[in-house]
């Protein structure tokens, strides 16, 4: 592997494709073109002041023609990355993973640009041809492709790729053959508008594909015999399953990478006795690895750490050796944490999970973490060795993933489908603890009447200030969702009785009824709720719901902002509250 080589060996040498701040930017965009190449350096005389690449080119406003004849200064990156032409390949691919960029220009050491660095032109210098002949198509695979619809307009298309950082995504047509739109093919959109028209007539077709089974190294050959960066993948029924580029195949040779290296770690010992070239693996292994290494002894005082250690902790080689580990405590884990750790370690000889650590700035990061005990032939601990990486992004995409999907967008309260998980959790305990619990249908009285007469900005406000005031009303333990527009559900668990719930539901009426102030205007607004209760009316969800919203309905006939219990008759004064 010529992991170890400077980048200048693999570098586009000679000067970058370059433009003055001032050029509009469908000039910019048609250099980098002509020159088909996915960066553009903003030079302001002979010094480059920014970079625009194709990945920029997804925040262009198709829907404005005019934003295609702005001065690429507007929209350009700065400060410019760099790399010194002695970079090793292997330091410039941990960047590459850390910055999460694709382009670094390349100076010398007096500062000078010498040429510029792409991500694929490590995946095409790598020496990755070992790993990518062992692996195959699916196991690089992300879960999932971007898909769009092909009604979806250029503007729009552009934008979800940019918030989903793909840089390609698969277009449906109906019955049509599937297209793909690239971030290549945006940038072409600049130098020749089309419009913000629909996607289905600009993808590109037809769609070269790979089978999911096939080496990766097919896949590698296929996209540069046919100078092409994405591939549709197809099952064992020839159905397209997703899309594969060159950035999942760095990604699908770094798990290789990290395999080899556990293995390497394990069985140390023996590799130093039976075969030099297994040694010089296991260290090229380490260099280049994207996971931080630390490698301590028995008593826990670190001996080695790897490049990746540093960038991912900021600590040089030199201010941890001999220290304990413990200089990375976060604080955050109590002494029961490391306690079960260290338990699990003894008794297994290894110990894999989340940790939060510190970084030598003080910065937080949540890692996972693999702790494994080395021995000798003799069954005694002679090392221990931590392999770790930053997942605290991964962990903030899992958090917003949960929250579009269990919440709100629009007011944070549980969306139907957490308010059905948490319904039949309450179902399911009321009937083992013999208790009652109640479903509450609110619906707003003459919202309508807000957004026609003050717009929907001023309707969505009005939303959020409800649901505060609603919530305000509830208990710890009480649930308050919204369905849509403006309709919500209270589930009032753990009940003695159908009283505090009548009183819940003349509160929130009562607090609903006072005005809302909107800048000058003050808006009054009421609410008809309708309950049921669990077991009188029902002992499913799907049925005390249908039962609440027909009492909803119910209140609303009989002049609004008031409530109704299901199965009591509208002439009992308890029934009507506000």
């Amino acid at each position: 592997m010529a992991n170890h080589l400077p980048v200048e060996s693999i570098m586009r040498s000679g000067a970058p494709v370059q433009c003055p701040p001032d050029t509009p930017l469908c000039q910019a965009a048609r250099l980098m073109a002509d020159h088909s190449c996915s960066s553009i350096v903003i030079m302001e005389g002979d010094l480059p002041v920014g970079i625009w690449t194709e990945h920029d080119a997804l925040l262009v406003n198709f829907s404005d023609p005019d934003s295609l004849r702005q001065p690429v200064s507007r929209v350009m990156s700065t400060p410019v990355a760099t790399l010194s032409k002695g970079t090793s390949i292997a330091e410039a691919a941990l960047r590459f993973r850390q910055e999460g960029l694709r382009h670094f220009l390349v100076v010398d050491n007096r500062g000078v640009t010498a040429g510029i660095l792409t991500q694929s032109d490590i995946a095409m210098n790598q020496g990755l041809e070992p790993y990518l002949r062992l692996r195959e198509v699916h196991s690089a695979l992300r879960q999932s492709p971007l898909m769009l619809n092909g009604e979806l307009r250029l503007s729009e298309a552009a934008r979800r790729m940019h918030q989903t950082h793909y840089d390609a995504a698969l277009v449906l047509c109906g019955d049509d053959a599937p297209g793909v739109l690239t971030e290549r093919d945006i940038l072409r959109f600049i130098v020749d508008y089309p419009g913000d028209t629909p996607v289905s007539g600009l993808a590109s077709r037809p769609l070269l594909t790979v089978a999911m089974d096939a080496p990766l190294i097919q896949a590698r050959d296929l996209l540069l015999d046919n100078r092409i960066r994405h591939l549709g993948v197809v099952d064992g029924d020839g159905e397209l399953c997703g899309l594969l580029g060159f950035s999942d195949l760095i990604a699908g040779a770094e798990h290789m990478y990290l395999e080899d290296l556990r293995e390497a770690l394990e069985q140390r010992d023996r590799a130093l006795a039976q075969s030099r070239q297994h040694l010089q693996l296991a260290e090229r292994v380490i260099e280049s690895s994207l996971e931080g290494i630390i490698i301590t002894d028995p008593e826990l005082r670190i001996q080695f750490v790897n490049p990746a250690f540093t960038q991912l902790t900021g600590y040089q080689p030199d201010e941890v050796i001999g220290r304990s580990p413990k200089l990375l405590s976060s604080g955050r884990h109590d002494s029961s944490f490391y306690h079960q750790m260290w338990s699990e370690l003894d008794t297994t000889g290894s110990w894999r999970g989340e940790i939060w650590n510190r970084r030598k700035t003080g910065e937080v990061y949540l890692e996972l973490l693999t702790i494994t005990a080395i021995r000798d032939d003799e069954g005694q601990i002679t090392h221990y060795a931590g392999l770790f990486t930053d997942i605290t992004q991964n962990r903030i995409n899992e958090d917003r993933i949960r929250q579009l999907a269990y919440y709100d967008a629009l007011t944070g309260l549980p969306n139907r489908r957490l308010l059905e998980d948490r319904l039949e959790h309450a179902i399911r305990h009321a009937h083992r603890k013999q208790q009652m619990l109640a479903i509450m249908f609110l619906d707003l009285d003459h919202f309508k009447t807000v957004n026609d007469t003050h717009g929907h900005s001023a309707g969505d406000q009005l939303l959020v200030e409800v649901a505060r005031r609603f919530q305000s009303c509830l208990r710890e333990d009480d649930t308050l969702a919204r369905l849509a527009g403006d309709e919500f559900i209270v589930l009032l668990p753990e009940l003695d009785n159908s009283e505090h719930a009548k009183r819940i539901a003349s509160r929130l009426i009562e607090v609903n009824s006072r005005p809302y102030r909107f800048q000058d205007n003050l808006v009054r607004i009421g609410t008809s709720i309708g309950i049921s209760l669990y077991p009188l009316d029902g002992e499913t969800a799907e049925v005390l719901m249908q039962a609440a919203d027909g009492s909803m309905y119910e209140a609303k006939a009989s002049g609004r902002n008031q409530f109704r219990l299901t199965g009591l008759p509208p002439e009992d004064p308890d029934a009507m509250s506000g």
